[in-house]
Protein backbone atom coordinates (compact mmCIF):
# COMPACT_ATOMS: atom_id res chain seq x y z
CA UNK A 1 0.00 0.00 0.00
CA UNK A 2 1.15 3.60 -0.71
CA UNK A 3 1.68 5.70 2.15
CA UNK A 4 4.32 8.41 3.32
CA UNK A 5 7.69 7.19 4.33
CA UNK A 6 7.87 10.03 7.45
CA UNK A 7 5.49 12.40 8.63
CA UNK A 8 5.73 15.47 10.60
CA UNK A 9 2.15 15.19 12.40
CA UNK A 10 0.72 11.96 12.21
CA UNK A 11 -2.85 12.96 13.40
CA UNK A 12 -4.90 16.04 10.78
CA UNK A 13 -7.94 17.39 10.91
CA UNK A 14 -10.28 16.31 8.26
CA UNK A 15 -10.62 19.21 6.33
CA UNK A 16 -13.72 19.77 3.27
CA UNK A 17 -13.30 19.27 -0.17
CA UNK A 18 -15.25 22.45 -1.49
CA UNK A 19 -14.99 23.59 -5.61
CA UNK A 20 -12.60 21.75 -8.29
CA UNK A 21 -9.37 20.33 -8.78
CA UNK A 22 -7.27 22.96 -9.54
CA UNK A 23 -4.15 21.26 -10.07
CA UNK A 24 -3.45 17.69 -11.39
CA UNK A 25 -6.63 18.19 -13.99
CA UNK A 26 -5.09 17.94 -17.26
CA UNK A 27 -3.34 14.91 -19.06
CA UNK A 28 0.13 15.52 -18.48
CA UNK A 29 2.47 12.49 -18.91
CA UNK A 30 0.17 9.95 -20.88
CA UNK A 31 -2.24 10.02 -23.51
CA UNK A 32 -5.37 8.72 -21.72
CA UNK A 33 -6.79 9.40 -18.05
CA UNK A 34 -8.83 9.01 -15.73
CA UNK A 35 -10.71 11.68 -14.24
CA UNK A 36 -12.94 11.88 -10.89
CA UNK A 37 -15.83 13.99 -11.35
CA UNK A 38 -17.01 13.97 -7.66
CA UNK A 39 -15.20 14.64 -4.50
CA UNK A 40 -13.92 11.90 -2.08
CA UNK A 41 -11.25 10.29 -0.05
CA UNK A 42 -9.73 7.66 -1.80
CA UNK A 43 -7.65 5.28 0.08
CA UNK A 44 -4.82 3.46 -0.32
CA UNK A 45 -6.09 0.40 -0.89
CA UNK A 46 -8.68 1.63 -3.83
CA UNK A 47 -5.71 2.99 -5.69
CA UNK A 48 -3.70 -0.21 -5.44
CA UNK A 49 -6.62 -1.82 -6.99
CA UNK A 50 -7.76 0.07 -9.54
CA UNK A 51 -3.71 0.18 -10.20
CA UNK A 52 -3.88 -3.63 -10.26
CA UNK A 53 -7.30 -3.91 -12.69
CA UNK A 54 -5.65 -1.42 -15.51
CA UNK A 55 -2.02 -3.39 -15.28
CA UNK A 56 -3.53 -6.62 -15.25
CA UNK A 57 -5.73 -5.86 -18.51
CA UNK A 58 -3.35 -4.53 -20.55
CA UNK A 59 -0.40 -6.96 -19.91
CA UNK A 60 2.87 -6.04 -20.15
CA UNK A 61 1.85 -3.66 -22.56
CA UNK A 62 1.30 0.46 -22.10
CA UNK A 63 2.60 2.44 -19.14
CA UNK A 64 0.19 3.24 -15.98
CA UNK A 65 1.00 6.86 -13.70
CA UNK A 66 -0.86 7.42 -10.60
CA UNK A 67 -0.81 10.61 -9.86
CA UNK A 68 -2.36 10.34 -6.62
CA UNK A 69 -0.95 9.85 -3.44
CA UNK A 70 -2.29 9.13 0.11
CA UNK A 71 -0.55 11.60 2.22
CA UNK A 72 -3.66 12.04 4.47
CA UNK A 73 -4.13 9.73 8.20
CA UNK A 74 -7.65 8.87 9.07
CA UNK A 75 -7.88 8.10 12.80
CA UNK A 76 -9.68 5.81 14.27
CA UNK A 77 -10.59 5.22 18.03
CA UNK A 78 -10.78 1.57 19.15
CA UNK A 79 -14.46 -0.61 19.65
CA UNK A 80 -16.48 0.24 22.77
CA UNK A 81 -13.91 2.70 23.94
CA UNK A 82 -15.52 5.32 26.06
CA UNK A 83 -15.50 9.62 24.61
CA UNK A 84 -12.50 11.18 25.90
CA UNK A 85 -9.24 10.43 25.96
CA UNK A 86 -7.96 11.95 22.92
CA UNK A 87 -7.61 11.35 19.66
CA UNK A 88 -7.68 8.06 17.91
CA UNK A 89 -4.63 6.65 16.06
CA UNK A 90 -3.96 6.30 12.27
CA UNK A 91 -5.12 3.24 10.64
CA UNK A 92 -4.87 4.01 7.37
CA UNK A 93 -4.17 7.24 4.73
CA UNK A 94 -6.40 8.82 2.09
CA UNK A 95 -5.61 10.77 -1.14
CA UNK A 96 -8.04 13.73 -1.09
CA UNK A 97 -9.49 14.23 -4.41
CA UNK A 98 -11.81 16.96 -5.77
CA UNK A 99 -14.14 16.67 -9.37
CA UNK A 100 -11.83 17.51 -12.26
CA UNK A 101 -8.76 15.23 -11.11
CA UNK A 102 -6.92 13.24 -13.09
CA UNK A 103 -6.24 10.24 -10.98
CA UNK A 104 -4.62 7.53 -13.08
CA UNK A 105 -2.85 7.96 -16.72
CA UNK A 106 -2.06 6.02 -19.38
CA UNK A 107 0.19 5.52 -22.79
CA UNK A 108 1.31 2.90 -24.97
CA UNK A 109 -2.15 0.65 -25.39
CA UNK A 110 -4.71 1.68 -28.43
CA UNK A 111 -7.62 3.53 -27.27
CA UNK A 112 -9.89 0.93 -26.97
CA UNK A 113 -8.06 -1.16 -24.64
CA UNK A 114 -7.29 2.21 -22.83
CA UNK A 115 -10.61 2.62 -22.43
CA UNK A 116 -11.51 -0.59 -21.21
CA UNK A 117 -8.71 -0.74 -18.57
CA UNK A 118 -9.79 2.52 -17.09
CA UNK A 119 -13.27 1.12 -16.88
CA UNK A 120 -12.27 -1.41 -14.79
CA UNK A 121 -10.22 0.78 -12.64
CA UNK A 122 -13.39 2.79 -12.20
CA UNK A 123 -15.73 0.03 -10.82
CA UNK A 124 -12.97 -0.04 -7.91
CA UNK A 125 -12.94 3.48 -7.05
CA UNK A 126 -15.86 5.09 -5.15
CA UNK A 127 -16.63 7.58 -7.04
CA UNK A 128 -18.03 8.39 -10.68
CA UNK A 129 -15.20 8.98 -13.09
CA UNK A 130 -15.17 9.89 -16.71
CA UNK A 131 -12.11 8.39 -19.45
CA UNK A 132 -10.19 11.53 -21.01
CA UNK A 133 -8.14 11.75 -24.02
CA UNK A 134 -4.79 14.10 -24.02
CA UNK A 135 -5.88 16.51 -27.25
CA UNK A 136 -8.65 18.80 -26.27
CA UNK A 137 -9.65 16.71 -23.00
CA UNK A 138 -13.07 15.61 -24.65
CA UNK A 139 -14.57 12.37 -23.17
CA UNK A 140 -14.66 9.84 -26.00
Amino acid sequence: MLMPKRVKYRRVQRGRMKGKATRGNTVSYGQYGLMALEPAWITSNQIEAARIAMTRYIRRGGHVWVKIFPDKPVTEKPAETRMGSGKGSPEYWVAVVKPGRVMFEMDGVDLETAKEAMRLASHKLPIKCKFVVKDGQQEV
